[in-house]
């Protein structure tokens, strides 16, 4: 039987430690090749490169950089770089959790989510802290899931967005996304010639956190796996728009 080929990606950078522990660990299931930004590409979302040329570097058979975003490097993989269609793309994992509305401004679900819109089958892996940065839990827990993924596949348009607490793992929860539930603060300072500038950064209100979601899985020390979908269209919401048609219609002028 043929074996898996499995692609690796990250926003964290060709270099970054937990890229190797993902790589690493999944190498048991089949062939891994990387295909990872050159550089930190965190908070770029879904952004890809098109007012700029894409370079890719060849570090050796297995190892690629790319001078762009990772949806740049799952697109480039996916229809350049790559002999063969992967059977499952893995993103991270990444230094610091992407849990609730932080989905959003990922560039490591981005790299899955890139991945989910060509139809391949993928999950981004995030450790939630930024802090004393142990990836062995999350690097164990990694084969486990992929090789469900591997073999029983997921619905078209979903991915799976996995957190990983740190320090000691009590299980594993199936969540939903949280709602937005931390506050963004904005630091004014100023340079040394007295030119203000800002530097954005957040705090997480846990007074706030949903039992069912990412959050309360983290907070109780458990692996979070949330299913996202690629469509955005709010289903229920149609019917009630609906009914807006009368009012939004252009006048046709005879």
């Amino acid at each position: 039987m043929a074996r898996k080929q499995i692609l690796v990606t990250n926003d964290d950078g060709i270099y970054a430690e937990g890229l190797r522990a993902l790589e690493h660990s999944l190498a048991s299931l089949g062939d891994v090749v990387v295909v990872a930004p050159e550089h930190e590409m965190s908070g770029t979302s879904q952004a890809i490169t098109i007012h700029a040329p894409l370079r890719v570097r060849q570090l050796d058979d297995r190892h690629y950089s790319v001078s762009g975003t990772p949806a740049d490097a799952v697109i480039l993989a996916l229809h350049r770089l790559l002999p063969e269609r992967p059977h499952l793309v893995a993103s991270g994992i990444n230094a610091g959790g992407n849990l609730g509305e932080n989905v959003i401004y990922s560039g490591t679900v981005a790299g899955a989510m890139e991945a989910t819109l060509h139809g391949v089958p993928a999950i981004a892996f995030s450790l939630a802290s930024r802090h004393h940065l142990d990836f062995s839990a999350a690097a164990a827990f990694a084969p486990r899931i992929a090789s469900k993924v591997l073999a029983e596949g997921l619905p078209p348009g979903v991915m799976l967005n996995v957190n990983v607490p740190r320090g000691e793992v009590r299980g594993v929860r199936i969540t939903r996304q949280s709602r937005k539930i931390t506050q963004n603060v904005i630091h004014a300072k100023q340079d040394p010639r007295g030119r203000p500038y800002y530097w954005q950064d957040e705090y997480v209100a846990f007074d706030h956190v949903e039992p069912d979601s990412d959050y309360a899985a983290i907070l109780a020390q458990e692996i979070s796996v949330t299913p996202l979908q690629a469509d955005r269209t709010d289903y229920p919401s149609l019917n009630h728009l609906s009914g807006w048609l009368s009012a939004l219609r252009v006048p046709v002028e005879s």
